[in-house]
């Protein structure tokens, strides 16, 4: 008699059934969601900022364009498009408007106590959905954005033809992740860092090491660069191309819907 094996997926460096990865990570973000952009400062020392700037500098956000800002967690990413499209502004052009959709509520809910008071939030709208399958209509956003997202989703060639699918003809997509360093020196150096301090940074702050351990495992298990690109080019992107940010801790890669 032949048995079905059932089909598993990473987590970190353990294989789980594909059914119960996306519970697994979205437990993670709930019991992490309260010091997430602390976290994020402390792991980086504040380079996360940096390297968001430079998402957002390579969007380049206009009057008038709707972004959908995938696994956008607290929102930071959206506010940031809002108010550089806002410094473009001029009489007679519509504002620009941003959804941040992200499969976790309590991320969603930080980031509304975070930004709650901001002055673009009547053209921020927050959606509780899955990237694999957004609640979205077909060619309803000028940009897509994921930040730090896509090495979390259970089926990422499914997340990319969800993205090319929400996307205008002409439309952009951008996604800024953890990459892998371009000399095993530093990868070395970064290992031991990420293995040894991370883990212990969000046991201390967070309390809860064991998220931050898969946080860390997920990074090693990603894609390489060259291989990330080529799914987005198979999800039907054009011109695709990708941008090391320190030296290669992380990637910007981006793409065209045409």
């Amino acid at each position: 008699m032949n048995e079905t094996k059932e089909h598993t997926e990473s987590f970190g460096f353990r294989e789980v059934g594909a059914g119960e990865k996306a519970r697994l990570v979205r437990g993670v973000f709930t019991s992490v969601a309260a010091r997430y952009d602390l976290m994020n400062d402390l792991m980086s020392a504040g380079i996360h900022r940096a390297w968001k700037s430079t998402l957002l500098t390579r969007v380049n956000p206009q009057p008038g364009e709707r972004l959908i800002d995938v696994a956008g967690g607290t929102g930071d990413i959206a506010a940031g498009f809002l108010k550089r499209a806002d410094r473009r502004a001029s009489r007679g052009r519509p504002a620009a408007t941003a959804i941040v959709c992200d499969i976790n509520e309590e991320m969603l809910r930080a980031g509304a106590a975070r930004h709650g008071h901001a002055s673009h939030t009547d053209r921020l709208a927050r959606l509780c959905g899955d990237a694999e399958r957004l609640p979205l209509k077909d060619k309803s956003a000028d940009v897509y954005t994921i930040a730090f997202g896509i090495r979390n989703v259970t089926d990422i060639a499914a997340a990319l033809g969800e993205a090319h699918r929400v996307l205008k003809l002409g439309g952009r997509f951008y996604c800024l992740e953890f990459s892998h360093p371009v000399t095993q020196g530093l990868q070395s150096v970064y290992d031991a860092y990420s293995f040894n301090v991370i883990p212990r940074l969000g046991e201390w702050v967070a309390k809860d090491r064991g998220s931050y351990q898969y946080l860390v495992e997920s990074i090693r298990r990603f894609p390489t660069q060259d291989a990330f690109a080529a799914m987005i080019a198979r999800a039907g992107f054009a011109r695709v191309k990708y941008e090391n940010l320190t030296a290669g801790i992380a990637a910007i890669h981006s793409g065209w819907r045409l």
